[in-house]
């Protein structure tokens, strides 16, 4: 397995990191908390800085309530055909392009 890959896979389960990605690109936004319900994960934040940094995603953050609890959502107006994906992550776009057929 390529090195790049194993780095995605040693911090965040694979499941995780496409939930995450089919969260935002829905136009939701998710914090801490949906990923433990919905996807089983505590990694969130490593998640979204990774989708930011090394694959360009234009997600924003809002800290919320007296807890100063990160959200994250896809900016708006983001060119959601031009994401590049993470391994995991690669069915999602397949499938939209998919779609745009």
């Amino acid at each position: 397995m390529p090195e790049g890959n194993m780095h995605d896979l040693t911090f965040s389960d694979p499941s995780q990191v496409s939930w995450a990605c089919e969260a935002l690109l829905s136009g939701r936004t998710i914090g801490h908390s949906d990923e433990i319900i919905e996807a089983q994960g505590w990694r969130l934040a490593a998640i979204v800085h990774r989708l930011k940094h090394r694959y360009g995603w234009p997600i924003s953050t809002e800290y919320v309530g007296p807890e100063n609890r990160a959200c994250y959502k896809l900016q708006p107006g983001a060119d959601r055909a031009a994401l590049r994906f993470p391994p995991s992550a690669k069915g999602l776009a397949d499938r939209r392009k998919g779609d745009a057929k």
